[in-house]
């Protein structure tokens, strides 16, 4: 007789669960809602009655019997909007990309890597890093970290078209990462397809610390080089203004018999806006010239030009990829609509805008973008990007044998300006 009232409790738990996360969905269904209502730079946002479009929608959640349809209905009204960079992802997903589970800190290995041809390939090394102590190679494919296969990611992100070579990219990153001082077994598969195990330690990261406003601080490096008589800079983001302004103007100062310039973003998720308009001023001679407006709920920003005293007038390339975002595409596309720039590489990001990726109360993650950017010709970057002049792919034959094709295609065009 005892077994009966122990079964009744089992059979009324199952209702409850169920009940508390429709609830969840609810209240995550709520929350995506106001928060466009109250974050879109339009005040009816995609030009819809937002307030209609809520009323259309709740009840087919409140109607939904699983998470997985309340999150379809979701999804549905983001499309309404017809713009990018407002999505849904499933708590599984959101939960794999922020990888909560694996070790915090700012060690690094000094790979970067991004997914090419189904796998997650090294695409440069720093000099002096652990990575290179340890012989790693460009090209080879990062098989797992810690035991931990990265493949699965490679396939959520097929799977789940909200998911960017960027936050992908950021995901690898992650978990190669860790506290400084510390190591990490990663399995390498190399160029003849041998697997290869290998303990990594973690370094601090290169660069300085630098601060702005509420961000919190970040180490920013800006390297400078000549390849033959061609200038190239790379910085890893467009914060630290007292150095990397400064920095990049005597780079092309110093340039007085350069015959180039390569400004290489590739991995450069942006950062301060104004910063692509102050730097820009080095490179245009002509006055009243602007990279785009951006325009937000309550305030328009136009990224003007101020053309500096002596101003490098020969041919630049800028280099981008999937990972370039926000300030860099604004500089890269800016300069490119004004006749400035050849752009080589990949499509960037498409995320031009501010976008913010939170946690809603049953799990899920959503993105959502604040604020649109029109390039000077008139041209949207979010949710498009900057396409470049000439589409270059990386793969990893040309990385096994060291060879940089983006890069190498923008110094023949660069050489090939010497006749015009």
């Amino acid at each position: 007789m005892a077994i009966a009232p122990l079964l009744f409790l089992l059979l009324i738990a199952l209702p409850l669960g169920a009940q508390t996360r429709h609830a969840l969905d609810l209240k995550s269904f709520d929350k995506v809602w106001s928060t466009v209502r109250d974050t879109h730079w339009e005040k009816r946002p995609g030009g819809l009655d937002w307030d209609a479009i809520g009323k259309e929608y709740r009840p087919r959640v409140e109607a939904a019997a699983t998470s997985d349809e309340a999150r379809t209905v979701m999804r549905e009204m983001l499309g309404r909007l017809r713009q990018t960079h407002f999505g849904i992802f499933s708590e599984q997903v959101y939960d794999s990309l922020e990888d909560g589970d694996g070790p915090s800190g700012s060690g690094e290995t000094g790979l970067d890597v991004r997914p090419m041809e189904g796998q997650v390939v090294v695409v440069s090394i720093q000099p002096g890093s652990p990575a290179e102590r340890a012989g790693v190679h460009l090209g080879w494919v990062v098989q797992s970290v810690n035991g931990r296969p990265l493949e699965p990611l490679i396939v959520a992100a097929r799977q789940n078209p909200d998911i960017h070579v960027l936050q992908l990219t950021r995901s690898f990153l992650a978990r190669l990462s860790g506290p400084v001082g510390g190591q990490l077994d990663v399995e390498f598969l190399d160029g003849r397809g041998e697997r290869v195990p290998l303990r990594l330690g973690l370094a601090a990261p290169r660069g300085e610390l630098a601060e702005f406003g509420n961000l919190p601080p970040q180490r920013v490096w800006y390297e400078e080089k000549r390849l033959g008589v061609t200038a190239y800079v790379r910085f890893n983001v467009f914060l630290d203004i007292p150095r990397v302004i400064p920095g990049f103007g005597r780079t092309l100062q110093g340039c007085k018999p350069c015959d180039g310039l390569v400004i290489d973003l590739r991995g450069n998720p942006g950062g301060i806006g104004g910063m692509a308009a102050g730097m820009a001023g080095f490179l245009v001679e002509k006055t009243n010239q602007k990279l785009g407006t951006m325009y937000m709920r309550d305030a328009t920003l136009n990224f003007v030009i101020n053309p500096r005293p002596d101003v490098f007038g020969g041919p630049v390339a800028v280099l981008i990829d999937g990972t370039s975002a926000s300030t860099a595409e604004i500089f890269a596309g800016g300069l490119q609509a004004l006749g400035r720039a050849r752009v080589f590489g990949t499509r960037s990001a498409a995320a031009a805008l501010p976008s913010l990726l939170t946690r809603l109360p049953n799990g899920d993650g959503f993105q959502y973008a604040v604020a649109n950017y029109i390039s000077q010709d008139g041209k949207p970057l979010e949710g498009v990007g900057v396409t470049p002049d000439e589409e270059v792919l990386l793969n990893r034959r040309t990385l096994l044998a060291g060879q940089d094709a983006v890069l190498d295609r923008a110094l023949v065009w660069i050489q090939e300006q010497k006749g015009k």
